[in-house]
């Protein structure tokens, strides 16, 4: 508590001590970390009335050569520094996903109009080439949109999870890499091959000074069991039902961080399920349910040859660098994601001339901020937080 109410006095002070807000970008950040991070308190009632009011417009739909896209923006009651299109990672609910609308929401309160949308394919728990497409096909109709105009016709990338590491792909496509002012990847990956391996045998990369996570997220396996459920792990009459029980489990386990009593119907609701299904789907769904991963990902190791990592679309590592800065933001002790990864994807990009900034921050779990770290966590945030408001 005590650690805590000391980060508090901090950020309180960051925010209250600059005599002109607007001229002090580090104030802003500041306001953004507070109310990103649910501080509440004397903190959060100063943030607040640092932040620009904002108005969440109705929801509009965005061409792709996938289809249109639902998505909403959220607009500052000033004039926006820039145009951003803020992305999350797996999550069925989308954009109405209330996470996902606060951070919007606080992104546009710093000064950015925002422009929430989610890939549909990672609303159904895939993960698949066609992702970026849709993110690169955002990017170019957002920018020529004449409210997006800035003096130099770009605009930002803000994505969490897998989907931060799908943009940093997207923005160095030929079409595009001139039109993305930067790329932050909130807890993103940079070598898919490495991700999937991970999150099946728990063997994490290695990266000097960046201690690997002790066990991977029963979450991350269940997804690849999803994905990966049609490439002869089951048979083909038993793709769908084993994959409509895998998201059952998955929707529960959204819904934990607002409505454990909705996360536990489902829970119930995806065992249900279980019980029904043939064999061999039947048990790997138990090892699913009994967030059992030391049985359920061996049974996956065969197949991961065949997820298409090695794909450019969905390793950055592979695809070229963007021109535009790229920012990464990871938690260090991220077990579906291991840090690491951000550190292997700055070596890379910087070994191809990219610009790039990273951050391993202990104020970050997996792609969003918490309120329990240090005041030294806090300000290495603001910091890097700061350069991102002034791109």
């Amino acid at each position: 508590m005590r650690s805590r109410r000391l980060l508090v006095l901090l950020l309180t002070t960051a925010v209250v001590a600059p005599g002109a807000y607007a001229a002090l970008p580090y104030a802003r950040a500041t306001s953004l970390v507070i109310r990103a991070a649910g501080l509440g308190g004397r903190a959060k009632s100063l943030a607040d009335a640092q932040a620009h009011q904002v108005t969440a417009q109705p929801k509009h739909m965005v061409p792709t050569r996938h289809g249109d896209v639902v998505a909403q923006f959220y607009v500052p009651d000033a004039t926006p520094q820039r145009t951003v299109l803020m992305m999350p990672g797996f999550n069925s609910f989308g954009i109405d996903e209330p996470r996902v609308a606060s951070l919007a929401a606080d992104l546009a309160g710093s000064g950015f109009r925002v422009m929430a949308m989610a890939l549909p394919d990672l609303q159904r728990f895939r993960l698949t080439p066609a992702a970026t497409d849709v993110i690169e096909d955002a990017v170019a109709w957002l920018a020529a949109q004449p409210e997006s105009a800035t003096p130099d016709g770009r605009v930002g990338v803000i994505a969490a999870s897998f989907t931060g590491g799908l943009s940093v792909s997207a923005a160095g496509r030929q079409r595009v890499r001139d039109k993305v002012a930067f790329v932050v990847a909130l807890g993103g990956h940079g070598d898919l091959r490495r991700v999937m391996r991970f999150l099946a045998t728990g063997d994490a990369p290695r990266v000097a000074g960046v201690d690997p996570p002790s066990a991977p997220h029963d979450y991350g396996v269940a997804v690849i069991l999803n994905e990966l459920a049609d490439r002869g792990i089951v048979r083909s009459d038993q793709v769908q039902p084993l994959r409509d029980a895998i998201t059952t489990f998955l929707v529960g386990s959204q819904l934990t961080v607002r409505d454990q009593a909705a996360a536990d119907r489902m829970f119930a609701k995806a065992r249900e399920m279980t019980e029904r299904l043939p064999e061999p789907s039947r048990t790997y769904m138990r090892y699913v349910n009994a967030r059992a991963v030391q049985q359920l990902g061996p049974v996956l190791v065969p197949f991961l040859n065949q997820l298409g990592a090695d794909d450019p679309s969905l390793s950055p590592e592979l695809a070229p660098p963007p021109s535009a800065p790229v920012y990464l933001l990871h938690g260090r002790d991220d077990n579906i994601i291991p840090a690491a990864e951000s550190v292997l994807l700055a070596d890379a990009l910087e070994a191809r001339g990219a610009e790039v900034k990273v951050l391993l921050s202990g104020l970050i779990t997996h792609a969003q901020v918490s309120a329990s770290a240090t005041a030294s966590d806090a300000w290495k945030l603001i910091r890097f937080w700061t350069d991102i408001l002034e791109e």
